[in-house]
């Protein structure tokens, strides 16, 4: 994410608990994908769940940028 996404998020996170909990689900996700990342190998069952981990990823990542572009227009229409 660009820096102003990011400056953004930190300033809304308090007002936004939607916002908030995906952040955090994104966070969760990302350190769980770290651990798969760091080994050398994965077994089937590990190679699944990564792929599934990172969809959920996408998907919050998604939502999140949905849920900033609603924000931004609310500040621009002010």
């Amino acid at each position: 994410m660009e820096k102003q996404d990011l400056e953004l998020i930190e300033r809304l996170m308090d007002r936004d608990p939607e916002l908030k909990l995906y952040v955090e689900k994104h966070r969760e996700y990302e350190r769980q994908l770290e651990t798969f990342n760091r080994r050398p190998y994965l077994t089937t069952a590990e190679t699944i769940e990564r792929k599934r981990l990172q969809k959920l990823k996408l998907a919050g990542r998604d939502r999140i940028e949905l849920i900033l572009a609603q924000h931004r227009q609310k500040e621009n229409l002010q």
